[in-house]
């Protein structure tokens, strides 16, 4: 099982963070007690550039949006059942797919959206390819950890870039996420670890709403180190 780093003065609170800007900045000090070799920032859209941003800065690293997608659920956009990347390696909660009755073609379709929806950020962000990571520090970075099933998406398209180390950092996370992931990457850091149930990651976060991908594209486009492709 990889390293965990948490927060202890956070650890099971609620409403600790301003915005994903404060949350980064947060994330951010954990990280730099680190001396990471040679990191890179891959930031998982839309909520996860605000929070990147913070930790790139702060690390002086390059932004990569990395593009994961949710397979959400036909009658509840906030819900899913996995994930797919930009390659179309796709994660599935088998158990949720089951429990909800699921049937192959629901799922197929769904996936497929998701997919499409990849492809259309792919170009928007201009990450239509990935840089090679070898030699680097991998810090894939979201607004939060839930189930999991998104980070293990972008997981697998980040060990297809070969980096020399995996480190997840997030600013909340479920203690069922930690679970699930830890054993797959070096290092997870999680600011903000919650055992209580029902999680949300919108808990963690005073003031919590939803960034449309033109503000995105904003936020990416006043970094100078955001990576673009071609």
């Amino acid at each position: 099982m990889g390293e965990v780093l948490i927060d202890p003065t956070l650890t099971d609170r609620e409403f600790v963070f301003e915005d994903r800007t404060d949350a980064g900045r947060k994330l951010a000090l954990l990280l730099k007690e680190l001396n990471l070799e040679n990191p890179v920032v891959l930031a998982i859209p839309s909520g996860g550039i605000p929070v990147g941003i913070e930790v790139a800065k702060a690390l002086g690293a390059p932004l990569v949006p990395l593009v994961v997608r949710k397979a959400q659920l036909p009658w509840d956009t906030e819900a899913g059942f996995g994930a797919v990347n930009q390659f179309g390696d796709v994660v599935l909660n088998e158990e949720a797919v089951e429990s909800l009755g699921l049937t192959a073609e629901e799922v197929q379709t769904q996936l497929t959206k998701a997919l499409e929806s990849v492809r259309r950020r792919l170009e928007l962000f201009q990450t239509q390819s990935l840089p090679s990571l070898e030699g680097k520090t991998a810090i894939i970075v979201d607004d939060g950890l839930a189930s999991g099933y998104t980070l293990l998406a972008a997981l697998e398209a980040v060990k297809r870039l070969k980096p020399s180390k995996v480190v997840v950092a997030v600013p909340t996370c479920s203690a069922g996420s930690v679970a699930r992931l830890a054993p797959l990457v070096d290092l997870l850091v999680c600011a903000n670890y919650r055992r209580n149930l029902p999680f949300a990651v919108a808990a963690a976060y005073r003031r919590w709403r939803d960034l449309d991908e033109e503000e995105v594209l904003r936020m990416l486009q006043s970094y100078p180190l955001t990576y673009r492709s071609g």
